[in-house]
């Protein structure tokens, strides 16, 4: 997750001619920073370079990306009365631009590396909208209430962006992704019972309508606890952060379900030594069981160092093909 960024110099590089914004909608660039990493780094699968927030552009919403800082939103929900303004994505040319980023990025990779698209989940974009940013210390008060306050508003809201969502992933699909990922980045902020009632409908309506054969990976780190319920709600593959162990993890899953995770990314920015120790570790865990995707369990962190990245896909190419 995360396979280009800040912690890579070509990518650096290239974010030094152009703002974040430009290179999201250049779909040269952006298949560019995306190619190069997948080929520094030897992943086995890509992910598209993009943005969870451009969605929210033809959905009525003004966003900036300060060089500091999270993303933020400029004119974010501030009460029920707001929810009229909320457009529901009716085509997908608004956002040609990342469709064509997928169709430039599939036709540099080799044939044998899927294109992974991605899209926030509602709970997630909502969370944007009304709290303004997603920065890491917030706790998400603002949208919790709203959806308690409001709940007949956050029901329209969410199924707006469950529709929406659906179809952009189906129109990466149709540009060429083979699989998609669905982020619900901040929804570990929520309970069990929360998350029942306010996110998993639309979550499963999100799902539902994605096209049908597409294999979908739902990720919702934060919270352990909500794993079966995000399981249920949908998705062939299952995300794991690394705040539970991959085997407890996927016993809450379900061993029907493929699982994808989990290292702690901040293991990276140690040594190739405790590098290869968690590996082993998690690979030991999984016991060799089919359906068993090595990641992280979040995002590569900026001032992480590249070699460590290489380092670890070659250590899982190298044990994950004998005993550990």
């Amino acid at each position: 997750m995360r396979q280009a960024g800040r912690y890579m110099p070509e990518y650096q590089k290239v974010r030094s001619k152009v703002s974040f914004l430009e290179l999201c909608k250049t779909p040269e660039l952006a298949a560019e920073v995306m190619i190069t990493a997948v080929r520094r780094i030897n992943a086995d699968a890509a992910i598209l370079f993009s943005d969870i927030l451009l969605i929210l552009e033809p959905l009525g919403f003004e966003i900036a990306f300060p060089d500091s800082g999270g993303p933020q939103i400029l004119n974010p929900i501030k009460d029920a009365a707001d929810i009229h303004r909320v457009r529901e994505l009716q085509s997908i040319e608004p956002l040609q631009y990342v469709m064509d980023a997928v169709q430039c990025t599939r036709a540099g990779l080799d044939a044998n590396q899927p294109l992974i698209g991605f899209s926030g989940a509602p709970f997630t974009l909502a969370s944007y909208i009304i709290e303004h940013d997603g920065s890491a210390n917030q706790k998400f008060n603002a949208v919790k209430a709203f959806m308690h306050l409001y709940p007949a508003e956050w029901g329209e809201l969410m199924t707006k962006l469950a529709v929406s969502a659906a179809r952009y992933l189906n129109g990466q699909v149709r540009a060429g992704a083979e699989i998609v990922q669905i982020f619900d980045s901040w929804v570990g902020c929520v309970s069990e019972e929360d998350y029942k009632k306010y996110v998993f409908p639309y979550s499963k309506m999100l799902i539902d309508l994605i096209v049908p054969g597409t294999p979908v990976i739902h990720f919702a780190p934060g919270n352990p606890m909500l794993l079966p319920f995000v399981s249920a709600a949908g998705g062939n593959v299952i995300g794991a952060d690394w705040r539970v162990s991959i085997c407890q993890a996927w016993d809450l899953i379900g061993r029907d379900r493929a699982i994808q995770g989990n290292l702690d990314p901040a293991i990276l920015l140690t040594d190739r030594t405790i590098i290869r120790r968690h590996v082993v570790h998690i690979l030991r865990l999984v016991e060799r069981q089919p359906g068993f995707i090595f990641n992280l369990g979040h995002g590569v962190l900026p001032q992480t160092p590249v070699d460590n990245v290489i380092a670890l896909i070659d250590m899982v190419h190298e044990l994950g093909r004998c005993a550990v």
